[in-house]
């Protein structure tokens, strides 16, 4: 398998319990091999000119670039936020073997 294939996406989301529903969505769906929410963070940024400044629970979700696009869609449906952070990063290496597992788990039929 080509390393490159795989990635990782950072997405925030407002609290623990919509975390919660995405990470386990986006498993059930096919769309992630595994999600880790990570402990809530205090995200500072500018929205509709002013500088707001929030409690988010970030997700990493492990998924392949192939399947991103689905996965971007999914995630923008599914999320409260009207523009949601969004964003692939990929992997430039790793355990052979979990690279190969994450791109086996999301090319399963569901």
């Amino acid at each position: 398998m080509n390393e490159s294939r795989v990635c990782m996406v950072l997405c925030n989301c407002p609290d623990q319990d919509v975390a919660r529903r995405l990470a386990q969505g986006a498993v059930d769906a096919g769309l992630a091999a595994c999600v880790n929410l990570l402990p809530a963070v205090e995200s500072v940024y500018r929205w509709q000119g002013k500088t707001e400044i929030a409690s988010e629970v970030p997700l990493l979700v492990k998924t392949t670039l192939d399947v991103y696009p689905r996965l971007q869609l999914w995630l923008a449906e599914q999320h409260p936020y009207e523009v949601p952070e969004i964003v692939a990063l990929p992997l430039i290496s790793g355990l052979p073997a979990y690279l190969q597992w994450v791109d086996d788990v999301v090319h399963e039929e569901n």
